[in-house]
């Protein structure tokens, strides 16, 4: 059989072929096995776990960030005209400090091609290669050196939460500014930059937000249908956040109602995370609500209906006796949030990951399932036929790539320096990377899916992945199962096991 007739044949079948069935966009996932019924304490994060912002919140915050870089560090008058750019960025990029590029990795630290930018600009897989001089990425450069007597400083920072979405959004404007006007700026200090403006304007957006929660928070009626839900069977509850008591009191009303600190037997706000998670020796105090402020008394007890501020998860658990796998903690950041307390303390943990509902809305879609068909097949029909050295197959191969580029979104997909990658890897990564650039618009234009690159999931699902038992869009979609609900997660086939179950 030739080759163009094999390529007529896969394609025959891959249009018969049955399309898989939508995702629930109200599912609850597992990476982990957990049984619900061994679960006693509830405990929950407050930002993107419990209060889910409206886009207002992201640019309120780039204008605040904005104004300050004005008003404290002196920027050009100019940058005040830069807009807010809502669907530049997604969560889970790195930003390389020192070279000033934002970048997605695979959670083999492998670059993205075509999802590398400087300011506002694609950087093409050539340059990307010249400034790497590879296509992984040390690990030491990515989470920096953890070996006795090296630098322990990453040069790369990961965006693992939605609050630092804006704040690119802000870095890489400024920074396509300062490019487009040939003005020369050192690329850390303007992430420093940026980083402390917007940081430092968190209590001026908490006052904010505070003033108006409608405008900034979405509502959730189901909230606190769960919350009673949980209390009905007995279960205790505790809430452990960052943000300040008087920010989390207005949304909480909202959400919940005036009455939202009677679901819960702990309350600790400004709690600092993840040292609250880390630290030993940071005492426990609690917070006079009225005077603004933290109490100087030992705490030696953990009451309901007090609020507490700071501390560390041992003293919580030394007051509570709260402990090992009966804890359930959701938050949203798979590291602060959730890799300590189930690495150090054997919590179960639980992921809350806005973005699910539009990537999955968009995996259910007829036009995706075919293409994502099509790259499995097409993939396969590579692997097979990479090593032909005739002159027909190699004809193919070229249609095939031309094919691709005509579908292809990016263009910097080619390279020319053959001595750079494996020839075979290059051609089978290069096809199917023009195929999902397809489908990678309809995630995010310029950086795709927030969980997977071309080939492997991302370094932002790698660490998902590992941290979180179980990861779902919204708190409220754990109504929908039982207290005694077991999530069992699916059973891969591993590369040496069969190609299929389903044979």
């Amino acid at each position: 059989m030739t080759v163009h007739n094999f390529q007529h044949r896969t394609k025959l079948k891959c249009k018969s072929k049955k399309l898989p069935q939508d995702v629930n966009p109200r599912g609850v996932f597992a990476c982990n096995e957990l049984d619900l019924s061994e679960v006693k304490v509830y405990g929950f994060d407050y930002d993107y776990t419990l209060a889910h912002y409206k886009p207002s919140l992201e640019h309120l915050l780039y204008n605040l960030g904005r104004d300050m870089l004005l008003e404290k560090y002196k920027y050009p008058s100019e940058i005040s005209k830069l807009e807010y750019k809502p669907h530049f960025a997604v969560r889970g990029l790195h930003y390389d400090i020192e070279k000033g590029l934002l970048l997605k990795l695979d959670s083999f630290l492998q670059i993205q091609f075509g999802a590398v930018y400087r300011g506002l600009t694609p950087v093409s897989t050539e340059e990307v290669l010249k400034i790497y001089k590879n296509r992984i990425i040390p690990i030491a450069y990515v989470e920096g050196d953890t070996r006795v007597h090296k630098e322990n400083r990453a040069k790369m920072v990961h965006l693992a939460d939605l609050f630092s979405v804006p704040e690119m959004g802000l870095l890489c404007n400024v920074a396509e500014f300062f490019i487009r006007n040939h003005i020369d700026y050192h690329p850390e200090i303007l992430f420093l930059d940026v980083k402390n403006s917007v940081q430092s304007c968190h209590p001026i957006m908490h006052k904010i937000v505070a003033q108006n929660v409608e405008e900034y928070i979405r509502p959730n009626s189901d909230l606190k249908k769960y919350f009673q839900l949980l209390r009905d069977h007995d279960k205790k509850l505790f809430l452990v956040t960052n943000s300040p008591f008087h920010f989390v009191n207005a949304g909480m009303e909202m959400l919940v109602g005036q009455d939202w600190r009677d679901y819960f037997d702990v309350v600790i706000v400004n709690a600092n995370k993840p040292k609250f998670f880390t630290e030993v020796s940071r005492p426990i105090r609690v917070f006079d609500k009225n005077a603004n402020t933290h109490i100087w008394e030992k705490v030696t007890a953990l009451e309901k209906g007090i609020i507490y501020y700071e501390g560390t998860v041992k003293q919580l658990q030394d007051l509570t006796g709260w402990s090992g796998h009966q804890v359930l903690y959701f938050g949203d950041h798979p590291y602060s949030d959730l890799a300590d307390v189930t690495l150090e303390h054997g919590w179960r943990t639980g992921a809350i990951i806005n973005e699910l509902t539009h990537e999955i809305n968009t995996l259910n879609t007829e036009t995706f399932k075919q293409n994502a068909n099509w790259l499995q097949m097409l993939t396969q029909i590579i692997e097979d036929h990479q090593d032909y050295k005739d002159p027909e197959a190699l004809e193919v191969i070229s249609e095939w790539m031309a094919e691709r580029d005509q579908l292809s979104l990016t263009k910097n997909s080619k390279i020319n320096n053959a001595d750079t990658l494996n020839l075979n890897v290059f051609l089978l990564q290069n096809i199917s990377q023009q195929k999902q650039n397809d489908t990678k618009s309809v995630f995010n234009k310029q950086f795709g899916s927030v969980f997977r690159t071309y080939h492997n999931p991302t370094y932002f699902s790698r660490r998902l992945f590992r941290f979180a038992d179980i990861y779902t869009s919204n708190i409220r979609n754990l109504l929908n199962y039982s207290l005694t609900h077991t999530f069992y997660p699916r059973r891969g086939v591993m590369p040496h096991e069969y190609g299929s179950y389903f044979v």
